[in-house]
């Protein structure tokens, strides 16, 4: 099943994948969901992905008979593998991340679900202003406690509170059934669209780099020693999906930068947790605009997962990116997807898991049961790295600048379409062959190696998380 999901992911993408051996099989996690299926099928798609790409690169760089570079194609079909087990345990990385053996808290003392007079309701407080607007929501004194918070919850409807949540500028998500997700109008305003949505961009060729490096046979240079070398993405994102991204792309040797800045929140265990392989600079696109679109213009991705609309304001659409740099490929990452009346709304994981109702049937649909893993996160992350590659090897095939669309939901909807599996009672898996260490500003950290090898070569990161803004906002001249 994960071999096809795989061949379909690529034919939805337009582009044609090697087969993946996949090793194992579910359950794997603790869940009526087919978690691992879902895990392998996105992390193994990114994996042949990247082997098609530096099968076009020829980045060998081995002479061959004509004087030319060997590619895959001379050589017989790239070994490509995915372990099931790998997979779903990389979607629960974040849980066995540990700086000097100290696990991270993720959440704030005011996330959480709550018991509402109709059901149940989900808030996300984890960064300060949605917290306020959270307590605003339910008319309470800023400072107040979680008892405050469930006191106010149990005298209301849950879709009541979540609307007035949503009107503060805060998050929040009723628990709703299947059948009640099904119907709703956000539900049908992505019914039929792909998993991961691969779209040519009006804007120029786009078959020479920005940086003027011409790509051989519209892939790598060759000689390039690992697959993604090369390929300049920008990071403008934060909280595990878009981070799980652009952090995926860098364990193929993509060289990532991460744009923030100094008066944007983070979540600190997860910004450090998400940031292997990467390079981080600060841009306040409030007074440094020209920056980015300097970075921009050197680029080759750009993946950003601010709400729908928040970038195009400030002139960096994928329509005016193209424009700054033809033959990019604009990856845009959003929670409930990009029409629709929930188009711009802030979302989670969490939240997402209750609204589409896999928090509901994933338990006794009693209370909120959450999946054992941020898997709409991190499944979302590897299938925007895959949209990412796949709209690489189009404008390496076809010219042109590509825009990729992924949303939460739409994962969610893609995990629902996979079934259900007898696996609510399953252990959780062996953990320990599957990490590594390494040396950082924040100490000793240990973390999930990721997943997938192509022709025996893992993908893997050749650098620490780097303190947030400790590079300059510019690309280095050798990448």
């Amino acid at each position: 099943m994960t071999a096809k999901l795989i061949r379909q992911l690529g034919a939805g993408a337009g582009v044609t994948l090697p087969e993946v051996r996949v090793i194992g099989e579910d359950p794997v996690l603790p869940s009526v969901f087919p978690l691992g299926t879902m895990a392998a099928a996105s992390a193994g798609a990114l994996a042949a992905a990247v082997a098609a790409y530096a099968a076009r690169a020829g980045q060998s760089g081995e002479e061959g008979p004509g004087g030319g570079s060997h590619t895959h194609g001379d050589l017989g079909a790239p070994d490509v593998t995915i372990d099931v087990r790998h997979a779903a345990v990389a979607f629960q990385s974040e849980r066995h991340f540990r700086a000097d053996g100290k696990a991270m808290d993720v959440w704030a003392a005011l996330s959480g679900d709550y018991r509402a007079s109709d059901g149940w309701i989900r808030l996300h407080c984890n960064f300060d202003h949605h917290r306020d607007a959270a307590v605003r929501a339910l008319g309470l004194s800023p400072g107040s406690g979680r008892q405050d918070v469930g006191r106010a919850c149990a005298g209301r409807r849950a879709v009541e509170i979540e609307e007035a949540v949503i009107r503060e500028g805060g998050c929040a998500a009723a628990m709703r059934s299947r059948a009640e997700w099904l119907a709703h109008p956000q539900a049908r305003a992505l019914a039929g669209l792909p998993p991961v949505g691969v779209f040519r961009l009006s804007g120029g060729d786009g078959r020479a780099s920005g940086t003027g490096r011409q790509e051989t046979g519209g892939g790598l240079p060759a000689g390039t020693e690992r697959p993604l070398g090369g390929v300049r993405v920008l990071d403008l994102t934060r909280v595990i999906a878009g981070p799980v991204a652009a952090r995926a792309l860098a364990a193929y040797g993509a060289d990532v930068l991460r744009v923030g800045a100094a008066h944007l929140p983070e979540v600190p265990g997860l910004v450090v947790e998400t940031a292997f392989g990467k390079r981080s600079c600060h841009i306040d696109l409030r007074s440094e605009a020209d920056k980015l679109r300097e970075l921009v213009r050197q680029a080759d991705v750009v993946i950003q997962a601010y709400r729908p609309g928040a970038l195009r304001a400030r002139g960096f659409g994928s329509d005016d990116l193209a424009v700054l740099r033809p033959g990019i490929v604009c990856v845009d990452i959003s929670a409930y997807g990009t029409s629709g009346p929930w188009a711009s709304r802030r979302g989670f994981d969490s939240l997402v898991q209750m609204a589409c109702g896999i928090a509901h049937e994933n338990g006794d649909g009693l209370r909120p049961s959450p999946l054992p893993a941020q898997a709409l996160d991190h499944g979302t992350g590897y299938l925007a790295a895959f949209g990412a590659v796949a709209a690489l090897l189009r404008r390496a095939a076809e010219g042109g600048s590509w825009h990729v669309e992924v949303s939460l939901a739409r994962t969610a909807a893609w995990l629902d379409d996979l079934g259900r599996i007898d696996g609510a009672g399953v252990r959780q898996p062996r953990v320990e062959d599957l990490l590594a260490t390494m040396d950082s500003p924040f100490g000793t950290l240990t973390y999930v190696t990721p997943p997938g090898a192509v022709d025996g070569r893992r993908p893997h990161w050749t650098s620490p998380p780097p303190r947030q803004g400790e590079h300059p906002a510019a690309w280095p001249p050798s990448s």
